[in-house]
């Protein structure tokens, strides 16, 4: 993990050099219309409905781990990889609710954190400590793009070799997750300085090799104690009842986990256009170097779910639901019509928005 950083952070540095030949979307001046319409048109579709929340995450939950079983326990190999097929994209769903947890107010829908936890984060070994407190830094007014932000790689503007080792990191993140919850974090509770290092370098959901993650205080220090305990002693778990009654049910496991990790990868490629080289944007900046991938494009609902299909707009409109993104996307249109500022968010789908990096790299690495 270390040396995938300080790859990507080299690639970084050599690809700075050629920044001035990618359009300077830092400098775009906000659009005071679209901003003030998107706050106005969705003050009545701004409330988080458990009747929405509930019913999804569980439902989402219960047919992934389902799957698991079938693709654990099926002989017929056809069968088995159908199972782990839907395992995948049900728990991708499932885990993707991590991102919701960040923005709602715990006051909105009371147990859906902790119900979220038991059932998918600590399972999964992603708890929700891991996302919360970091991903709101991305959102933060001056840091979306920086060195400060930890979801962001001006990845438009790096070497092309580093698209493929920025998918290889997602295919062993399991692995890894593994070995930090069984390993790191006990050997932590006795060796400070790794204790520190793991908080800081590998409790967070971030791609950015420089970010450092500050110590956790107060009323969310009491949280990371007891979700980090509750994966440490799962993952201790499993490695017990693996090296007791066979390693086959984990590796299985493991293959669908890493499966979603490259899937949400591949999402996170195509969330931006990934342009911006350091300097502080503007919000109508970040929203155009973020995508909305509306309908029709018929598979984005799945390679994007829980509302992921609409990042631009959620970048207008942290707080809103993603129950209430479409009606919320279909509001801006109507208001403000085709050709606007709202309407250059808009893309056909994940293969141009690939294509586009791929191309913009290949330029970079002449």
């Amino acid at each position: 993990m270390i040396a995938a950083g300080t790859s990507f952070q080299a690639a970084h540095e050599a690809g700075a050099a050629s920044v001035a030949a990618c359009p300077r979307i830092a400098g775009i001046a906000e659009d005071k219309a679209m901003l003030r319409a998107a706050v106005e048109l969705t003050r009545d579709i701004s409330a988080a409905r458990p009747g929405h929340y509930w019913p999804d995450m569980l439902g989402s939950a219960f047919v992934g781990y389902a799957g698991l079983i079938g693709a654990i326990t099926l002989s017929n190999p056809a069968l088995a990889a159908v199972c782990g097929i839907v395992s995948a994209a049900a728990l991708y769903r499932a885990l993707l609710f991590i991102h919701e947890l960040t923005h709602i107010h715990k006051a909105d829908l009371p147990g859906f954190r902790t119900a979220w936890n038991m059932l998918v984060g600590i399972p999964l070994l992603t708890p929700s400590f891991m996302y919360e407190g970091v991903h709101t830094l991305h959102h933060a007014r001056t840091r979306y793009g920086t060195a400060e932000d930890p979801e962001y790689l001006p990845l438009a503007l790096m070497k092309p070799w580093t698209l493929p080792l920025f998918i290889l990191i997602a295919l062993l993140l399991p692995i890894a997750l593994l070995v930090r919850s069984a390993v790191m974090v006990p050997l932590g509770l006795l060796f400070p300085p790794l204790r520190t290092m793991v908080w800081e370098r590998f409790s967070a959901l971030e791609i950015n090799p420089l970010f450092r993650r500050r110590p956790p205080e107060g009323e969310f220090a009491t949280m990371v104690r007891w979700q980090e305990t509750g994966a440490c002693a799962w993952a201790l778990f499993v490695l017990g009842w693996s090296a007791t009654y066979g390693w086959r049910p984990l590796l299985i496991a493991l293959v669908i986990v890493a499966a979603v990790a490259v899937l949400n990868q591949t999402r996170t490629l195509v969330a931006h256009l990934w342009q911006n080289d350091g300097e502080v944007m503007t919000v109508t900046g970040q929203f155009l170097d973020s995508v909305n991938v509306p309908p029709p494009s018929p598979l984005a609902a799945l390679w994007a779910p829980v509302g992921l299909r609409y990042h631009a707009l959620h970048h207008l409109l942290p707080s809103l639901p993603y129950h209430a993104l479409a009606e919320a996307h279909r509001r801006l249109r109507a208001e403000l019509g085709s050709g606007s500022t709202y309407d250059h968010a808009s893309y056909t789908g994940s293969t141009p928005l690939v294509a586009r990096l791929v191309r913009s790299t290949m330029r970079r690495g002449r």
